[in-house]
């Protein structure tokens, strides 16, 4: 059965303030992965020691990966990335619009890369969000419109995930599962999914969205000694099949 897993890694930054590439692959690892987005990657920065942690998460854990950069400084990269094991190919990245009225704001964006999961073809789209409430909506709109979700190509099985820096009880919320379904509620069972903080997670802000051909069987988020030292989020996890 299919395995994807949303990780907001903090640049593989820990809660001990360690930088540690390789916990972050031991924690993704044990999950035993098929699909994997992460955001808050660093590719070729100063603060951690010039290492391309996509490149290497995915070596680690014998995958593929894309990775697209919100913020771009001469060499240094700081962004999202999809890995899989499943055959793929890269679709689309690009920017996600900030708030005009606050122009500081650190850039945001998204990819999408098609899988091959038993000859059935999905989308997925990888995301992190901003902080403002004003520009999570704007986002969150251009996600669900004719770039995104709405594009000719993003059609039949579906996900969309991420870090969407909104609970269950926003704008952004609403905006998207107008458009998707949110997957903890297909679960058979509910198991905890708040993932932030993550030494004592009270908050639903990392999501996962399907369409109907995607089947949810679980959805969790681990919650071990690893996880809550590994990164300030816990990783959120969906076991499902393609109809």
């Amino acid at each position: 059965m299919p395995r994807i897993v949303t990780y907001n890694v903090h640049r593989c930054v820990g809660n001990d303030r360690r930088l540690n590439v390789a916990r972050i692959a031991d924690v993704l690892a044990r999950l035993e992965p098929d699909i994997v987005a992460l955001q808050e990657l660093d590719v070729g920065r100063a603060r951690t020691d010039h290492v391309d942690q996509a490149h290497e998460i995915a070596r680690r854990l014998g995958m593929s990966s894309h990775f697209h950069a919100a913020l771009t400084v001469e060499e240094e990269r700081y962004g999202d990335a999809i890995l899989t094991c499943y055959p793929e190919r890269l679709v689309q990245v690009g920017p996600l619009p900030g708030y005009d009225r606050m122009r500081a704001l650190e850039p945001r964006g998204a990819l999408w890369v098609e899988v091959e999961i038993d000859g059935k073809t999905v989308q997925v789209i990888n995301t992190h969000l901003g902080l403002v409430p004003r520009e999570q909506q704007i986002q969150a709109a251009w996600l669900a419109g004719p770039a995104w979700l709405e594009h000719p190509h993003c059609e039949g099985p579906r996900i969309l995930l991420g870090d969407f820096n909104a609970t269950g009880a926003s704008v952004v919320y609403r905006t998207l599962t107008a458009k998707l379904q949110p997957a903890r509620n297909l679960a058979p069972k509910r198991t905890p999914t708040s993932t932030f903080p993550s030494p004592l997670p009270v908050l639903r802000i990392d999501h996962l969205f399907v369409s109907p051909e995607i089947r949810v069987t679980d959805v969790f988020a681990p919650f071990d000694p690893l996880t809550r030292l590994a990164s300030d989020h816990l990783p959120l996890v969906m076991d499902f099949t393609v109809a």
